[in-house]
């Protein structure tokens, strides 16, 4: 953007920084209050003289998903990506390792499972678990121990020659941190469409067993790799459940070395930034009285995969309520979605999910609940949704939507 601007990047979930679950929370308000009484009301507080970004260097912690509080620091900078940024870039080579120069052309096979990928969560968002399971799944590349800590800070970059046996193909890359134990913490991922490698409003089929150059961006990230640990690239072509999956058995292929060789490209900033920023704890705003809040559908309180090694069959599933308390009633919230798979035929998938909210009034009860599924074949998507609303268990309104969807190279 060419206008003023400010930003406050933070590692929270969806919530706001002086509530911020996990930590550490901050209190943002008094920087937003400034940055409008600047501009709304002409108060000269020189805060476009301060550094521009305000930035959360995320440390190493062990890989968890109900983490309380994110370690590491602030920095400030004056632009983003920061002007001392350096780009280092380590290749993708045999015997499954990263190093500083492009290796002898090989390649490496990865056979289709689609039902891989829970691990790296629901969204690209997520708190996760170790990535050891899908890392079984993809083809890992790691760097030998660092002999020193190592920060990155902005968008890595990933560059895969690849080709596949089939005409539709996804590939994903996840960047770890390797501890000494073996254990693996994601720091940030990104896939593609092998169908929109050239144009997402056109794809088209890949051709079986040609090579393409596939760049892939991974999110925005903020990580310090400490010493002894190792830095790892996993790539996959499957990510169930975030994303849909492709619907043919098939082979995808990675060419290591060659030109242009496929490469890892990490954004490098200096341990020590130029200027920290300096935040005040949260103000305490004391509870409303008679309001009582418990759980949250987001994240949820259960979180299952089961596998039936029968029928090769997968199951995610995913449950969260949430309560609230008033004065005038009682409101509740109830979601749930199960995702199903199997790895013999990818093309027949399907997710289904069911919600409600329920308000308690004095003599009174309304439930607004709504069920979805989505599933596939080989050509289509099949959409069916309800919603009903009732009131005191009588059915007041009810509505339904089916619809059938050209898969389109999806």
């Amino acid at each position: 953007m060419h206008a003023p601007v400010k930003a406050l990047l933070g590692p929270w979930n969806h919530t706001f920084p002086d509530a911020a679950e996990p930590g550490p929370s901050i209190e943002w308000r008094v920087e937003a209050t400034r940055w409008w009484d600047y501009w709304l009301k002409g108060k000269q507080n020189r805060i476009l003289d301060e550094p521009r970004f305000e930035v959360y260097m995320r440390h190493w912690y062990p890989p968890d998903p109900n983490i309380a509080e994110i370690p590491g620091d602030w920095r400030a900078e004056k632009s983003f990506p920061p002007a001392d940024a350096r780009t280092e870039t380590l290749y993708l080579s045999p015997n499954r390792t990263l190093r500083n120069s492009a290796p002898a052309a090989t390649s490496e096979q990865l056979k289709y499972v689609p039902s891989i990928g829970i691990e790296a969560g629901f969204w690209w968002g997520d708190f996760t678990t170790d990535q050891r399971p899908i890392d079984a799944f993809s083809l890992v590349y790691d760097s030998e121990p660092l002999d020193k800590d190592t920060a990155i800070l902005g968008w890595p970059k990933a560059l895969l020659q690849i080709s596949a046996s089939a005409p539709l193909a996804d590939w994903f890359v996840r960047l770890s941190d390797v501890a000494p134990d073996g254990t693996a913490t994601m720091v940030t991922g990104a896939g593609q469409s092998g169908a929109q490698r050239d144009s997402r409003s056109i794809p088209t089929d890949l051709i079986p067993g040609r090579l393409y150059s596939l760049p892939i961006e991974l999110h925005l990230t903020s990580w310090v790799f400490q010493r002894g640990h190792r830095i790892r690239l996993a790539v996959s072509n499957a990510l169930w459940p975030m994303i849909w999956p492709t619907p043919y058995p098939m082979t995808t292929s990675l060419q290591l070395g060659g030109a242009p060789a496929s490469r890892l490209e990490l954004p490098l900033v200096p341990l020590e930034p130029a200027a920290r920023p300096n935040f005040s704890a949260p103000e305490v705003t004391p509870p409303f009285e008679g309001v009582k809040s418990e759980g949250d559908t987001w994240p949820p309180q259960e979180w299952t995969e089961t596998h039936d090694l029968i029928t090769g069959t997968t199951r995610v599933a995913w449950i969260g309520d949430d309560s609230s308390q008033y004065l005038w009633g009682r409101m509740k919230d109830h979601e749930q979605m199960s995702y199903l798979i199997t790895d013999a035929h990818p093309e027949k998938s399907s997710i289904h999910a069911e919600g409600a909210t329920t308000v308690e009034l004095p003599g009174r009860i309304l439930v607004w609940s709504v069920i979805l599924d989505v599933s596939s074949d080989a050509r289509n998507f099949y959409y069916h949704s309800e919603r009903h609303l009732t009131e005191n268990g009588k059915l007041i309104r009810e509505k339904s939507w089916d619809d059938k969807i050209q898969r389109d190279h999806q």
